[in-house]
């Protein structure tokens, strides 16, 4: 059962570091109708920025704050600087040009940092888990990250909802140039709103630096998954991203600890540990198609709310 519960909670933070992830894609998705495939690369630069901030300044919060601010800037002017031609163009020039920004990232990485990874020390106030439950105890980190989306939830619910800003950028989603002609900048709110979703791109990657190698490429394979969830939550949905990331993470998580356990009563050993990971993502893409069939648009299309 302590195991069981253990699994849940890993699954419940890796569904929120895909939340982060997600919301920013979902953010300029559906408010700017933009293809980032360029999005993991911000996830790789915020990873970057705060293993080199780390090194700097000797401090993991110092690091990650910088490492936000400078992914929030790098965003912004990558909207002012290439992505704003893209902006009432076909989908697929959307692809094919943020395609274009991921190999320009992955050999600028490489010229500034070098072909090799690097890491992002965690300091010993994270390091030593804590006791949940009795018998159960927990890594800090983990417990950090899974309060920090939350937070960041939190955050995004009451900007969007709540605020003027959020108000104009629900305005400027419903029909841009309504909202133009009624006198809002709207270069100016989109260079915020994907400068947002940048930040929250690289807070996704620096809080993933200590758990995995920072290295070229590394937004790549996860961005995949980022767009699963937005495609089950629905496109533009904060709601429908956080319960879609925590379901993908659930499944993914609890599927690869326990499916190798039950295939070993049909398999040898070494047959369930190669199929149950393979297993694991086949169940993640099966719940993506049955949403499509039965709610075409999402769990929680904007339309609804």
């Amino acid at each position: 059962m302590l195991l069981f519960i253990e699994q849940c909670l890993n699954g419940l933070q890796f569904g929120l570091l895909l939340f982060l992830l997600a919301a920013g894609l979902t953010l300029v998705f559906g408010i700017m109708d933009l293809v980032n495939l360029a999005h993991g690369s911000l996830y790789m630069l915020g990873a970057y920025f705060a293993a080199t901030f780390a090194a700097w300044t000797d401090s993991f919060v110092i690091a990650a704050l910088l490492a936000l601010a400078a992914t929030l800037v790098v965003g912004m002017a990558l909207e002012v600087v290439a992505l704003r031609r893209l902006y009432g163009r076909d989908h697929l020039d959307h692809v094919l040009g943020t395609f274009g920004l991921i190999l320009f990232f992955n050999e600028l990485v490489r010229i500034i940092w070098g072909p090799a990874g690097m890491s992002l020390p965690l300091p010993m106030w994270l390091i030593y888990p804590i006791e949940i439950l009795p018998g159960l105890f927990y890594p800090t980190y983990r417990i950090a990250i899974i309060l920090t989306a939350l937070l960041v939830a939190l955050f995004l619910y009451v900007l969007v909802m709540r605020t003027r800003l959020g108000m104009l950028i629900r305005a400027g989603a419903s029909n841009r140039e309504m909202t133009g002609a009624l006198g809002v900048n709207i270069n100016l709110l989109y260079t915020l709103v994907f400068g947002l979703g940048a930040a929250l791109a690289g807070l996704a990657g620096l809080m993933q630096a200590p758990i995995l190698t920072v290295q070229i490429g590394m937004g790549e394979n996860i961005l995949i998954l980022a767009f699963v969830v937005i495609i089950i939550g629905g496109i533009g949905s904060i709601r429908g991203a956080f319960i879609a990331a925590v379901l993908v993470g659930l499944i993914d998580t609890i599927g690869r600890a326990f499916l190798p356990d039950i295939l070993r009563l049909v398999l040898s050993s070494r047959g369930a540990s190669t199929v149950a990971p393979a297993m694991s993502s086949m169940m993640i893409y099966l719940l993506m198609a049955i949403v499509l069939v039965l709610r075409p648009e999402g769990l929680f299309p904007v339309s609804s709310k």
